[in-house]
């Protein structure tokens, strides 16, 4: 393991790979990695890859259906990345070793007209699909209107739960709310284990482009957003006393902008709870030198805090960048099933 990467680590942090590629997977244990995550992009892009097309030949020859394929694959993508973390679960009795599985965009798709009841009937009815039998697999599900009426039930069935695609303390406070109402009528509570993603570096895309005049303020909204969610985090639970910890992902922690050094979030939120990061992103932090040291807790300035109250809109930060999140959400799965039926048919040709 790098000394830089130690030192996040030492700093108190966690860390997980964002990506469920079986060769990264490996490097990152081996970096000191503790779990990881899924996402549609992240699944399209190994299997456009070509490194799986045996198996999706299998299927196809079997005669499975594009959207059944998709499925199957992303199970055995992640089913392989909960082996490698298996251990880390064992350990830490349920407090670590997770990867995420993140269920259908598609139900997002606005094209599909669903109502908002049959919505969260389908996260209802996918996230007990699948977790079930699955000790390390935690639930991926997004904190839109039917991703968070879904949460108490999901909960109250004592699914392991990271609600994703979080921008807002209004989506923090009705995720963890309803995971809470939801984890004490269940079975095996109090051994509740959620996490909470809060998307770093899109806001500070956002505050570039819709609020210019922020003058110092700029690149610190999306840390300060971070920093102030994690703090409400830690007040919540404290008097909870649960045996696990209930965490914020810092996700999205890849860097936009080229002056910006790579590992800007990365040292920014180290020292606590859960860090996301792009391989590239563990990389050059582990490349860097850097010795990481605890910074979660250490607010900007106060005019810093000043300029970001006065002229950030929670509201139309949320909604601009949940509109954003589903439109990445919902295509790369459109692509996938269609890179499918494109592999379906060379393999027909032959």
């Amino acid at each position: 393991m790098s000394n830089s990467l130690t030192s996040l680590i030492e700093s108190g942090t966690k860390l997980w790979l964002d990506s469920i590629d079986p060769i990264l997977v490996a490097q990152a244990k081996s970096d000191g990695a503790t779990g990881a995550t899924s996402n549609p992009i992240i699944v399209a892009d190994l299997l456009k890859s070509g490194r799986f097309d045996d198996a999706m030949g299998q299927l196809i020859a079997s005669g499975w259906d594009n959207e059944s394929i998709a499925w199957e694959m992303t199970d055995r993508l992640v089913r392989e990345a909960q082996q490698v973390f298996h251990d880390v679960w064992v350990r830490s009795q349920g407090n670590d070793g997770y990867v995420s599985f993140e269920l259908d965009p598609l139900i997002e798709d606005a094209g599909r007209s669903m109502s908002l009841k049959d919505q969260i009937d389908a996260y209802i009815q996918l996230g007990q699909k699948w977790s079930a039998g699955h000790e390390n697999r935690m639930i991926k599900v997004p904190a839109t209107p039917a991703g968070l009426a879904s949460v108490e039930e999901l909960a109250a069935a004592g699914i392991p739960l990271n609600v994703t695609l979080i921008f807002s303390q209004r989506q923090y406070e009705l995720a963890r709310d309803a995971v809470w109402r939801g984890a004490r009528r269940a079975k095996n509570f109090p051994r509740l284990k959620s996490v909470y993603s809060i998307f770093v570096s899109r806001v500070d895309v956002y505050t570039e482009k819709h609020v210019p005049q922020l003058g110092a303020a700029q690149g610190w909204v999306g840390i300060v957003n971070c920093q102030r969610i994690w703090a409400l985090n830690q007040a919540f639970w404290q008097d909870k006393r649960l045996p696990l910890a209930q965490e914020i992902v810092f996700a999205s922690t890849g860097t936009k902008k080229a002056t910006d050094l790579p590992w800007k979030y990365v040292a920014a939120l180290a020292g606590s709870d859960i860090q996301t990061n792009p391989p590239a992103t563990n990389r050059l932090a582990a490349d860097s030198g850097v010795v990481f040291t605890r910074c979660v807790d250490r607010l900007p300035a106060p005019e810093i805090l000043a300029q970001i109250d006065r002229w950030v809109d929670p509201v139309h930060l949320e909604a601009t960048l949940m509109s954003e999140g589903l439109a990445k959400f919902a295509q790369p799965h459109q692509d996938l099933l269609a890179l499918i039926e494109q592999k379906r048919s060379r393999l027909a040709e032959h």
